[in-house]
């Protein structure tokens, strides 16, 4: 794979769980420190809360209602001037589960 120098990687995490994607932030930053590769972030976006509105009980009480809240937190990372060590090191890591990754070249 030969990668060009004005290449850059941008990296997107999303999770449900803050603690999680924080971690695997400090795992991809630590890989990008040990090939010599420069990055930009964890550039925190906007969390996006989804709201369910559900009848507690079906038959009797409409107007006794519950809601649920699930928040999808995001990161971007920018890996600038990567190197073919920088990919090999991306793709041997090992992020938990739950995180979604999105890489693009």
């Amino acid at each position: 794979m030969n990668i060009n120098e004005n290449n850059n990687i941008r990296i997107k995490l999303k999770g449900y769980n803050k603690k999680l994607l924080e971690i695997s932030c400090k795992n991809i930053i630590e890989a990008a420190k040990r090939t010599d590769a420069a990055w930009i972030g964890p550039i925190p976006l906007p969390t996006k809360k989804r709201i369910y509105c559900v009848l507690r009980s079906p038959h009797v009480d409409k107007d006794s209602r519950e809601h649920f809240e699930l928040r999808i937190h995001k990161r971007i990372i920018d890996i600038q001037k990567p190197s073919s060590q920088t990919i090999d090191a991306f793709m041997k890591l090992n992020l938990p589960a739950g995180i979604d990754i999105e890489v693009k070249l």
